[in-house]
């Protein structure tokens, strides 16, 4: 007890004494986090030990602490910056992150209002109403919080377990905390909750918008994956199983039943350049989805699959392009606009008896000029998705098309602080060719910690 009230006396000093700096692996990214030492042997304290001692095991350890977190950060759509906290063993057996964001944003939508928080073309309204020509929302919802742990083991290695949250868990604007991931990952595997392993994370630009390009796919699956980094990190290989999620159309002769097969994507990739910046990305997922035919009395399954081509590509300092290519039938889960939407499957309008899976595609390109790197940049792009007619197989008034258009500014005003303009047009398409559109100005003001 006597060593461990002298540690405590004596730790603010230490920790003073002990704090480093870290650098930033991404533009994305700024601050500099400090790095706080923790005891857990009576032989680390201050009363067995010099104070030359002791800042000296720190500055090593705080090293290897800094090393871990730039090792794991993962860069990419809506990825959290590295903590601003780093508490740390002096044996480097553990590391604890502790960080997030506050963000705010506010909007205005005119000559037509998106019946949505975020800019989603699918809840475009199709008829202009005194209600829906304009509005204005300021929103912090989208607001995180993170932990995440690093272990090195012995015996497993490098164990990463991450968490974190915002507050979109309940209605809009009801600030309810939600579960965004949680996971562990260890030998190149990860379980838990993740993005899905069929979304290419650094094929999309940053946006205010928290959605962003309606053609991407940046949905979370509960999962069990494995990826592999070969050649020089020049290849990257991935696949997982993944709770399936089904939104179809049943019509009266089929109902829900549980689901009996994961969904299984997978992906191949080649990067180049730089720390590997640039790359080219082929993913694939096969899914099973199960259905009740109440006519037969009997269980049934529809089979749907996707393919998409996807990259990142950085032509200098001042110039990176990403775009992403799906195409497949029953894969609403893995496409921004049509996820919940009831489009996996849909019955024969002539004939209740008959259903099948619905054909879709979608794609998106957008480029980033860095005016003044890591200070202040601007990115534009363009993104669609269709459902195709299929034998007939839809409803007149049925989503066809979607588009979705945006400019914006980030300008970073201190290593922590970073401010946004942006402005987005979309438009949504019925099978009967009506169209409404929408349009939104936004401001953005971000604080990390």
């Amino acid at each position: 007890m006597k060593t461990i009230r002298l540690y405590v006396a004596f730790l603010a000093v230490v920790v003073f004494m002990g704090n480093v700096s870290a650098q930033t692996q991404s533009a994305d990214v700024a601050g500099q986090p400090a790095i706080y030492m923790v005891t857990v042997d009576a032989s680390e304290s201050p009363y067995y030990r010099s104070v030359g001692e002791i800042v000296a095991l720190n500055s090593v350890a705080a090293e290897y602490a800094q090393d871990d977190f730039e090792s794991t950060f993962r860069q990419g759509f809506q990825q959290v910056h590295p903590p601003q906290f780093i508490f740390s063993t002096r044996n480097n057996r553990f590391s604890l992150g502790i960080g997030g964001y506050i963000n705010l944003r506010t909007s205005y939508d005119m000559k037509g209002a998106v019946d949505n928080i975020d800019f989603v073309p699918y809840d475009i309204p199709m008829e202009a109403t005194y209600a829906n020509r304009q509005r204005i929302m300021m929103d912090a919802t989208t607001s995180r919080l993170f932990t995440k742990a690093v272990i090195n083991s012995p015996t497993l290695g490098q164990v990463v377990a991450f968490v974190d949250m915002d507050f979109r868990g309940g209605e809009e604007f009801s600030y309810t905390p939600r579960l965004r991931s949680a996971y562990i990952s260890m030998l190149g595997f990860t379980a838990g909750r993740d993005v899905t392993t069929f979304c290419d994370l650094e094929a999309a630009p940053l946006t205010v918008d928290f959605q962003g390009p309606n053609a991407y796919n940046f949905n979370f699956a509960t999962l069990l994956r494995y990826e592999a980094n070969l050649v020089d990190n020049h290849l990257k290989l991935g696949v997982a199983a993944e709770m399936p999620v089904v939104s179809g159309t049943y019509g009266d002769y089929f109902a829900p039943v549980s689901q009996r097969i994961p969904d299984f994507p997978m992906y191949v990739q080649y990067a180049w350049g730089a720390n590997r910046q640039s790359h080219f990305r082929a993913s694939a997922v096969l899914r099973n989805m199960y259905l009740h035919n109440a006519d037969t009395g009997r269980n049934t399954s529809l089979f749907g699959w996707g393919v998409q081509a996807s990259g990142r590509v950085v032509t200098c300092d001042y110039f990176t392009m990403f775009f992403n290519g799906v195409y497949g039938k029953g894969i609403t889960p893995y496409i921004q606009d049509l996820t919940g939407s009831g489009l996996d499957f849909t019955p024969n309008p002539e004939n209740a008896y008959q259903i099948q899976t619905m054909p879709m595609w979608s794609w998106q390109v957008a480029g980033q000029v860095n005016i003044i790197p890591s200070k202040l940049f601007m990115s534009g792009g363009y993104s669609t998705v269709r459902v195709n007619k299929n034998h007939g197989y839809y409803a007149e008034s049925e989503y066809k098309r979607g588009t979705y258009i945006f400019g914006n500014v980030f300008y970073q005003a201190t290593d922590n602080c970073r401010l946004a303009l942006e402005y987005l047009h979309g438009s949504r398409t019925d099978m009967d060719t009506t169209k409404g559109e929408a349009n939104r100005l936004s401001l953005m003001v971000q604080y990390n910690f």
